[in-house]
């Protein structure tokens, strides 16, 4: 375990004892990924981020996602557990902090978007790789409605995006409500992030990273009022 002693620290909440490994998660456009960053900068700890820069069959599944679904859930899946390969074969999981997924949601996205054949093609393949992810000592679970989702989506204006619409964001929100709903495998913050803006305010942040830093065990809500 580390201590937080940067200057960052919020008011009062120095030489906290800090979770040596911790996952952000949440639906596209919620800001898990601003959310470890900016984690992984307060901690000085480095970050495990999802590339979907690099997925070459996104915009694809985005426009039409019957026929894009499968290449696009593979190339992901390929992708994480290389990440997570090469973090063990190079001995840096200690340098590797925050990460902005969980492997075990891979399965959530492939149960929403793939037809039956092509999950049972898609479990296959999974079960077949070795993933041995590490174990979060921290799990931050971001949530926000649908349309607070597609009006993130929309302003960022990421261009492979652009076709993203309510009814998907919609169905990948209930699949993220079902998969926490059951999820123990490490201790859980759900964070209703509706009203906090985490990529600009100083004060959001700095409430949340408190929030955070007195969790041990167990699971927890942060429902922070919108500002007035």
């Amino acid at each position: 375990m580390e201590q937080l002693t940067n200057d960052l620290t919020p008011p009062g909440q120095i030489d906290h004892q800090l979770p040596g490994f911790i996952a952000v998660e949440g639906p596209i456009g919620v800001g898990k990924t601003t959310l470890a960053k900016r984690l992984a900068n307060s901690f000085n700890y480095d970050t495990l981020l999802e590339q979907p820069e690099q997925n070459p069959f996104l915009e694809r599944f985005y426009e039409d996602r019957r026929s894009g679904a499968l290449p696009a859930q593979l190339f992901f899946l390929f992708q994480r557990a290389r990440q997570i390969q090469e973090m063990r074969q190079g001995d840096i999981f200690q340098q590797v902090r925050v990460a902005d997924f969980l492997i075990d949601k891979d399965q959530l996205f492939a149960q929403i978007t793939l037809d039956d054949d092509e999950l049972k093609l898609y479990q296959t393949v999974y079960q077949q790789l070795t993933i041995d992810a590490p174990r979060p000592d921290l799990v931050i679970y971001l949530q926000a409605p649908t349309d607070v989702l597609l009006d993130r989506v929309q302003r960022r204006g990421t261009e492979a995006e652009k076709a993203i619409d309510a009814t998907y964001l919609h169905q990948l929100n209930d699949a993220y409500t079902r998969f926490f709903y059951y999820y123990d495998d490490a201790p859980l913050l759900i964070v209703n992030a509706a009203d906090i803006d985490l990529a600009n305010s100083e004060q959001d942040y700095h409430n949340l990273l408190a929030y955070l830093l007195n969790i041990k065990t167990g699971r927890h809500y942060y429902n922070p009022q919108a500002h007035l």
